[in-house]
């Protein structure tokens, strides 16, 4: 009966640990989306997810460890969200618009990395491993004659995921002078993604 109890008392134990591993991510992400690594702070993430920053640091091991779990949670989720499809780039483009019209904080992270991390530290594999199964996927859809061959296929994959960017990384100017009111909603904006990738790959 001992190991019994014992046993459930682990298992309420785990479940209570990641049920605060999970608010301190979502805490993460919103802190990091509107501050930045280093504008972001703990104490807020801690009071936000209620908890405390003795736990981001049992957790994380630091604030930057606390930073790369939440960006790589968010390149998993969009990898896993949006396959490519090299037999409808169009699409996918698309679907990737679609996604960050749902998700506007993954551009701001990838901004913020951008900014923050880029040439300072290691490559992130999940990152790594996703662009290069996506290139393949470009190479041999190349190589079969169903896309074009104008561009390299990291070349091509680039653009592809640039204009699928194209409007969530805009500044507000920008905005400004675009949203003309049928340019302002996502579904025109979406449109244009696809159109503009269709294009690309015209012969």
């Amino acid at each position: 009966m001992n190991r019994d109890v014992a046993a459930s008392k682990a298992i309420a134990m785990g479940r209570d640990a990641e049920a605060t591993k999970r608010r301190l991510l979502d805490a993460a992400t919103r802190e990091f989306a509107a501050y930045g690594i280093a504008g972001g702070r703990v104490d807020r993430i801690a009071a936000e997810a209620r908890s405390n920053k003795a736990q981001i640091y049992h957790y994380f091991g630091s604030k930057d460890g606390l930073f790369d779990a939440v960006f790589d949670a968010m390149c998993r989720e969009t990898v896993d969200a949006v396959p490519i499809d090299p037999d409808d780039l169009p699409e996918y483009a698309g679907r990737l618009h679609d996604s960050y019209v749902e998700r506007p904080w993954v551009q701001r992270l990838a901004t913020w990395y951008h900014l923050e991390r880029a040439g300072g530290g290691a490559l992130l594999p999940v990152v790594l491993d996703s662009n290069a199964a996506k290139v393949r996927a470009v190479a041999e859809a190349q190589e079969a004659g169903r896309l074009p061959t104008r561009f390299p296929p990291a070349v091509l994959l680039g653009l592809v995921l640039h204009l699928s960017g194209f409007w969530s990384s805009n500044v507000p100017e920008y905005d400004a002078v675009v949203s003309d009111g049928s340019a302002a909603s996502a579904a025109h904006r979406r449109e244009v993604v696809v159109a503009a990738v269709a294009a690309l790959l015209r012969p």
